[in-house]
């Protein structure tokens, strides 16, 4: 299984490392699919606006709902999550280097979200690199049946481990 994942210690971290990859990646040729997060700070209350940019030249999906100042529960739309799943199912094929997923959260834990298109990428022998938070690490651990690897939250380290799976795959194939 081809399957690598990276948890960073602080909330925004994760999103601007997977972009930072992409782009590296994208710069070397290489075609990405998945989806990167992008925050945006909004002036008039504090939780950001989430999108996503669907890689690699899709549209920017906006996630979050805006629910008042106030609120304290989650923020995520499940139809534009779903919206952004089929984006990017309909981009994954023989051609696509890597499969890059800006977070393995709640949706995926519970069995929805990109939890379809990781499965159909690694069945399909596209590298897979998953963001993953502390709170759904067990169930990300549990739905690759432990079979994932952790890498170092660096893009080099990240770029190191995609090349080491892609020089496997050819000696293989």
């Amino acid at each position: 299984m081809n399957l690598a994942y990276t948890i960073t210690e602080h909330k925004g971290d994760l999103d601007l490392l997977l972009a930072s990859l992409a782009d590296e990646l994208a710069a070397k040729g290489m075609k990405t699919a998945g989806i990167v997060q992008i925050n945006s700070e909004r002036e008039t209350c504090h939780p950001c606006d989430m999108d996503v940019q669907v890689l690699p030249d899709g549209p920017v999906i906006r996630i979050s709902q805006s629910l008042g100042a106030e609120a304290k529960g989650c923020r995520l739309d499940p139809a534009a999550l779903e919206t952004a799943v089929g984006e990017v199912s309909a981009r994954l094929g023989a051609d696509v280097d890597v499969l890059i997923i800006n977070k393995f959260g709640k949706h995926e834990a519970s069995g929805r979200g990109m939890r379809s298109v990781i499965a159909t990428a690694l069945a399909q022998d596209i590298p897979v690199i998953a963001g993953v938070n502390a709170l759904n690490r067990e169930a990300f651990l549990e739905f690759s049946e432990g079979l994932a690897v952790q890498v170092a939250p660096e893009v080099g380290a990240l770029g190191a481990w995609l090349s080491c799976t892609r020089e496997k795959a050819a000696e293989v194939a």
